[in-house]
């Protein structure tokens, strides 16, 4: 018998989460500019601000380490604070500094 056999009982149950190992960096930046758009929308203008220089640094295809890690740690404190409708944004931050060897 292959694959998984699961049972589950009561309300609010995601299923399986499965990491097939790391994304491509490419990948993963392009996750994170559409979830932090996604989130954009849901946040005080002081907090667009964040996520819209943030955005325009991962676009730039930034090569200065730094300033690249400084927008992944500030779109993703934004993420952090809002609570659960910034958990995309926060996965998607960790997955890109993961495919960029920033951690």
């Amino acid at each position: 018998m292959s694959g998984d056999s699961v049972m589950q009982w009561g309300d609010h149950n995601i299923g399986i989460v499965k990491s097939e190992g790391a994304v491509p960096a490419q990948d993963a930046l392009e996750q994170l500019v559409r979830a932090a758009l996604q989130l954009r929308e849901r946040v005080s203008a002081s907090e667009r601000e964040v996520i819209d220089g943030s955005v325009a640094v991962l676009r730039a295809g930034e090569q200065d380490r730094g300033r690249l890690r400084r927008a992944l740690v500030s779109v993703a404190g934004v993420a952090a604070l809002v609570g659960d409708v910034g958990a995309p944004v926060l996965g998607a931050a960790q997955r890109l500094m993961e495919a960029a060897g920033l951690r």
